[in-house]
């Protein structure tokens, strides 16, 4: 071989030398969600091509049903995960309120085009169970040692089954009472002290009774049933309110439903308690415009409800009323969570994981509660400044953090579960219409709608029976 030959194969020898060098050091610099394949064959002077393959993120689809302002503060979390890191992308899809949502998960449950992570509301528990379809938080928690001891354990509570936590708490909420104080002053009642029994709000009803005001008004919510009997440490349901085994029957007409429903009854016909009938946002319009002193509502609404006030009077909250000598109880809470779905990859089912945790951490969910109204998950939020001043913004919501916080956990304070709570509470909400307007006694109402109830139940058993 001449030296102009032998000094053109080094040259190429060389060149190749750089380039599987230059090709190396790229690979080792990629970060952990990118991954190189690098194929190299020698065979003597050659050299296969070489290719750098690009991992993409895993992709996440999220069904919720948080509309408007809640809608744009999920946006908010969702794209701040997405840009945390690079490993997994959530894409969040609203899918209308919460009965539309459930309904369009059962209808794509089997397809493709469901949700690796799914919002539920906390009376669909029992169904998504049922469905099998859904790969419980605990198996996560459990695998990786993951610490839930900060978590609030009377939230936690609900979702919790069998000792296992079958999904992550989202947004959760409990009833409160919410009163005018400028009316407690003129009626010569402590604004400070709110009635705290059904006897107290009775009478605290009468007194703030006057021309263009009425003393109180409840919306028709079969929800505030459910928390008025949790309250007094009474069950919605047999079985330990589903929770010991499947219920097979409703308790909606025990003896503290109808004295209940008779005290709330006894209000309206004293003309203490006006009816604005079913939707929760009426009876805020009316409090709001001083047309109602008392009333009861969500937790998540105590922004909106202390704003609509501002100028006019002082909101004053207080805890949800009991009879006196009542058992021991408290609230239950409302919202929803979230669920893994099982007909969706391991990397998937990973993914929407790593979301969850990165919602539940402090600063996320002390960001949630501000910009909501919803309880934080997490009682380490509470540490977070933006929490210590909105509580300084609306003291009012401290009513709501002790009113949790002193709930003792038992089967009536987790809540009841079954898997037609939907049409369960359907059914209340006409019961108690029914005797307001004067249709049926507290008793007849109550005895109607607990058979139709139980008949709902046992039909629905008979679908998931093993």
């Amino acid at each position: 071989m001449n030296s102009k030959a032998f000094r053109s194969k080094s040259n190429v020898l060389f060149i190749m030398f750089c380039m599987m060098f230059m090709i190396t050091a790229c690979g080792s610099t990629v970060s952990n969600n990118a991954a190189s394949e690098t194929a190299v064959a020698t065979s003597g002077s050659e050299v296969s091509a070489e290719t750098i393959k690009k991992v993409e993120p895993v992709k996440v689809v999220w069904w919720h049903s948080m509309s408007g302002g809640l809608g744009e503060t999920v946006d908010k979390l969702v794209s701040d995960f997405n840009s945390s890191q690079d490993d997994v992308q959530v894409e969040a899809v609203f899918q209308g309120a919460y009965d539309e949502s459930l309904n369009k998960l059962k209808a794509a449950m089997d397809s493709n085009s469901s949700p690796a992570l799914m919002q539920v509301y906390e009376i669909g528990s029992r169904f998504m169970i049922d469905t099998e379809a859904v790969t419980p938080v605990q198996t996560f928690i459990d695998k990786e040692q993951y610490d839930i001891t900060s978590l609030e354990p009377n939230i936690l509570g609900y979702y919790t089954f069998d000792n296992q936590l079958y999904s992550m708490p989202f947004n959760t909420s409990n009833p409160i009472l919410y009163y005018n104080k400028d009316a407690f002053k003129a009626a010569g009642l402590d604004p400070e002290n709110p009635p705290k029994t059904y006897e107290e709000l009775a009478k605290a009803a009468k007194a703030l009774t006057s021309e263009g005001r009425s003393g109180a008004s409840f919306a028709i919510y079969g929800w505030f049933i459910e928390q008025l009997l949790a309250n007094q440490g009474v069950e919605f349901i047999d079985n330990g309110n589903g929770r010991t085994s499947p219920a097979t029957s409703s308790l909606l007409n025990s003896e503290a439903s109808v004295a209940t429903l008779t005290w709330w009854k006894q209000m309206l016909d004293e003309q203490t308690l006006m009816n604005l009938g079913r939707k929760t946002d009426d009876t805020k319009k009316a409090f709001a415009a001083g047309q109602i002193a008392m009333t009861l509502d969500s937790t998540a609404s105590l922004r909106g409800i202390v704003s609509s006030a501002d100028g006019k009077f002082e909101v004053g909250t207080g805890f949800l009323p009991k009879p006196e000598a009542s058992a021991d109880g408290g609230v239950v809470v409302g919202g929803a969570s979230l669920w893994i779905m099982n007909n969706k990859s391991q990397e998937e089912q990973q993914g929407a994981w790593e979301f969850i945790k990165f919602l539940a951490e402090p600063a996320i969910q002390a960001y949630w509660h501000v910009n909501t109204g919803y309880f934080p998950i997490t009682q380490k939020a509470y540490d977070e400044q933006i929490v210590k001043d909105n509580l300084v913004a609306y003291p009012q919501f401290q009513t709501a953090v002790d009113q949790l916080h002193q709930t003792k956990l038992n089967l009536a304070t987790q809540g009841a579960v079954m898997g037609v709570f939907p049409e369960a509470r359907q059914l209340t909400e006409t019961a108690i219409e029914e005797v307001l307007n004067n249709s049926k006694s507290p008793q007849q109402a109550l005895d109607d709608a607990a058979k139709s109830i139980t008949g709902k139940i046992q039909e629905y058993n008979l679908t998931v029976k093993k």
